[in-house]
């Protein structure tokens, strides 16, 4: 999908501006319909709260005409290359799409970011059997089969098999009827598994209302009305990212950045990520070449489709066509038209299978950070100063026979802009989460909140503060359980500069009541997080 040009469309309908923003606002309504049904739906505060979902509407060439405003990028973004990954694996099967089918699809390696965002694809048909697009919702699952409880902080997965189950385009529906043994293995198979169906099956109830609207849409102005407008729409958003693309001085920008990895195997840590930028016109190339090699048995490796492409076309957007600047812009295929991304087959950036990827997120956000610098060479008051990577948890326990999973995001921050501070304990830019509220996390979970709030101790004293400061997370748990832990920039900070506080260490996984996960205090823009257990059971 990267690299994408304008094809050839000089026979179709012209459509009145009008008409196509009209189409417009009502392809953007049916998006967010879609993504708020499936917030009000779903069971794990990791959709409900968090909004680490996506929602979209795709046309029959795969191209994405909306997508759902709350949802995050890492999830909206790859739908595209899951419908993608699913008709190739359908073409590979000699199987077909059929009115009333749900697909399952989670596959890393056909378009997916990683295994835990799985997408639920519904084919949309008029006329009976005349296919004219895809809605697709996406979503992180709190556990997905794998080796450790919880869906982050697998970071010991040696392939992807011991990621947790593999959805490989699976009808979860054939035509309206339910599909009884797959959705035994989910239950037999997933920890957690009352809030990991009923998630999935939120996600089937969502991607159907996006069916039925879309085709209610097509039935008020007719499908060649339809097409029209969503042509006209991606010619629109490539002409302003095309615009924007030749405001920058034609040349090439460099940058190089870091990767931890595992701090103690010295096999497995201090992986580059280079990225070049080349600028000739209107056309933009992100390349990629002199990136480390993949990780064969650790899953730090990014899906070139899904994560690396999404990194890029969000920065690329945000700083290009800031909404400060530009208000609202159609988020469609149109606006990675004029880009290509190039990353040499065997990359962190371009795995090969079955290298796993489950914690891919980290790697993804230096590809973002690393094209930002080479960026600032173009365009020094557009970009940001860096972003902190934030932490992400996973507590797990058992109750009788039953596991509890939750999942928690720990944010960590922006740096300073241009002219303006930089922004506090949020979410690094394509991911985009929300934080889960402490009153949500005290009455789902066993867990209580001691402390919740801003670090005082790393803001820069300036007038423009570039170094800004996460949050500060306590938590106590009430009995027994496990947390895990994925996190980056312990030892290289957002610069590529040597952290200015190391960690004494850093442990993937602690045992609540035998010890306590000291304050992870890093750098400025980390966030700290300290566990204690409450041995006696008791607050």
């Amino acid at each position: 999908m990267s690299g994408n040009v304008s094809q050839d469309r000089s026979n179709r309908r012209a459509i009145d501006p009008v008409t196509a923003n009209v189409i417009q606002g009502a392809l953007e309504n049916i998006a967010v319909e879609m993504g708020y049904k499936l917030m009000r739906m779903s069971y794990s505060s990791i959709i409900r709260e968090s909004e680490d979902f996506g929602a979209a509407i795709i046309d029959i060439q795969g191209r994405q005409l909306c997508e759902s405003k709350q949802s995050t990028p890492l999830q909206s973004g790859p739908i595209p290359g899951y419908v993608k990954g699913m008709n190739q694996l359908f073409e590979e099967r000699g199987d077909v799409l059929r009115p009333g089918d749900v697909i399952i699809h989670n596959s890393a390696y056909h378009g997916a970011s990683h295994g835990p965002d799985v997408a639920f694809i519904v084919p949309v048909f008029v006329e009976g059997d005349k296919l004219v697009g895809y809605s697709v919702t996406t979503a992180h699952h709190l556990d997905i089969g794998a080796l450790s409880p919880g869906s982050c902080g697998i970071v010991d997965a040696m392939d992807a098999y011991a990621e947790g189950l593999q959805f490989k385009a699976l009808k979860a529906y054939d035509r309206g009827v339910k599909n009884e043994a797959l959705w035994c293995i989910l239950r037999d198979n997933i920890r957690a598994s009352d809030l990991v169906v009923g998630d999935m099956e939120a996600q089937v109830a969502a991607s159907r209302i996006g069916a039925d609207r879309f085709l209610e849409l097509i039935e008020r102005y007719d499908l060649e009305t339809v097409e029209a407008a969503s042509d006209a729409l991606m010619d629109y958003s490539e002409r302003l990212m095309r615009q924007a693309i030749q405001e920058l001085p034609d040349g090439s920008y460099s940058a190089i950045g870091h990767l931890d990895g595992f701090l103690d195997d010295p096999q497995r840590r201090d992986f580059q990520i280079a990225v070049t930028v080349t600028v000739t016109g209107s056309d933009l190339i992100v390349d990629l070449t002199g990136t480390a090699d993949q990780c064969d048995d650790r899953p730090i490796n990014m899906p070139l489709e899904g994560t690396v492409d999404c990194a890029i076309w969000l920065t690329l957007r945000s700083i290009l066509l800031d909404s400060s600047v530009y208000g609202s812009i159609p988020q469609n295929s149109g606006l990675v038209r004029p880009i290509k991304i190039v990353a040499p087959v065997g990359c962190l950036a371009n795995p090969i299978f079955p290298a796993p990827t489950i914690a891919r997120f980290a790697p993804g956000n230096i590809v973002a950070d690393t094209l930002m610098k080479a960026l600032a060479e173009a365009v020094p008051t557009l970009v940001g100063a860096g972003v902190g990577n934030l932490k992400v948890v996973a507590f797990s326990g058992i109750k009788g026979e039953q596991h509890w999973v939750h999942m928690e995001i720990h944010e960590g921050s922006y740096g300073g802009r241009y002219g303006k501070d930089g922004m506090d304990a949020v979410d690094t830019l394509y991911a985009n989460t929300r934080n889960n509220p402490i009153e949500d996390i005290e009455s789902h979970t066993p867990l209580r909140v001691t402390r919740y709030e801003l670090r005082d101790d790393a803001a820069a004293d300036a007038c423009v503060r570039a170094l800004t400061v996460g949050a500060r997370h306590e938590l106590m748990h009430v009995g027994g359980g496990v947390a895990a832990i994925e996190t980056g920039r312990v030892r290289v900070d957002a610069t590529g500069s040597q952290a200015v506080q190391l960690c004494d260490a850093l442990l993937d996984e602690v045992v609540f009541g035998r010890w306590v996960l000291g304050s992870v205090h890093v750098v400025n823009a980390i966030p700290e997080f300290l566990v204690r257990p409450c041995l006696s059971g008791r607050e």
